[in-house]
């Protein structure tokens, strides 16, 4: 970037940008855009209209991961490029495989995974960067013709429920649930559908958007709390040394994914089952 391109805060003012819309940007390039590049940004979001703010609109364009990075570089090429969906292609993609039952293929029972509007909803486990050997891989893209359930890492998985269940023993945490069939976000659904309660939650902007909702490796749980408890949560994640990653708010019953209305609980919910 040479000095003429150079982006003060006055261009931005100038411009109609605020400081985190431009940080957001930059998520979604990489790198700090020029104001050549902010001006064609402001034009196509005024050329799609302005119904929603600058930052909306953001939060629904491609994340800035490599086009190949949900290909595990020891894995076979697959001779197929996906493109990366935007938050609004996500929602048809959930009914797609809401449709075809993959939600519902694990039961969680009667249990009220979310118990509050407005409790805190976190991620415990390492983000998932893949999603080929998936149900959404699978029914969704047919990258492969039956879906590979990842080794099950036994020791992780025990460590894990050991160190969360402690923290539902002394009421830190209410209630957990592992991540399995559909993802991060066929969890939440059923978790969802099951506690008639919906979900507000951002989504990871340092992988793809579909390997973050729908991806299915790893050992991975959601685990609910209210404000109070989260510094203590937080500190003994860290001492245990354990990633999390926070994913949101319980709502009252709609479920949005970066401020997108993907729909009420009931839409996913089906008759007799969460």
């Amino acid at each position: 970037m040479n000095n003429s391109e150079i982006v003060t805060e006055e261009i931005l003012e100038a411009m109609g940008i605020s400081r985190p819309a431009y940080e957001e940007i930059q998520t979604i390039v990489g790198r700090f855009p020029t104001v050549d590049e902010l001006g064609t940004l402001l034009a196509m979001w005024h050329s799609q209209g302005t119904q929603q703010g600058l930052l909306s609109w953001l939060r629904g364009q491609p994340h800035s991961a490599e086009r190949h990075d949900y290909i595990d570089s020891d894995a076979e090429p697959l001779g197929k490029d996906v493109r990366e969906p935007r938050v609004k292609d996500c929602i048809a993609i959930a009914k797609y495989l809401h449709d075809t039952e993959m939600n519902v293929s694990i039961d969680i029972g009667d249990r009220e995974v979310f118990k509050h509007r407005g409790d805190a909803i976190y991620m415990v486990g390492d983000v998932s960067g893949l999603f080929v050997n998936s149900e959404y891989g699978r029914q969704y893209l047919h990258l492969v013709k039956d879906a590979v359930r990842p080794m099950d890492d036994t020791e992780a998985c025990e460590y894990l429920e050991l160190i969360l269940g402690a923290l539902i023993d002394n009421e830190s945490i209410f209630s957990l649930c592992r991540v399995g069939r559909g993802g991060l976000f066929g969890t939440l659904v059923r978790c969802a559908a099951a506690s008639k309660l919906g979900f507000d939650i951002l989504t990871c902007r340092e992988v793809r958007l579909d390997a973050f909702l729908f991806g299915e490796e790893g050992v991975r749980f959601l685990v609910t709390m209210d404000e109070p408890k989260e510094d203590y949560f937080l500190l003994k994640l860290t001492e245990a040394r354990v990633n999390c990653c926070f994913l949101g708010r319980v709502t009252k019953g709609r479920i949005l994914v970066d401020d997108m209305d993907f729909g009420s609980f009931e839409r996913y919910k089906k008759s007799g089952r969460p």
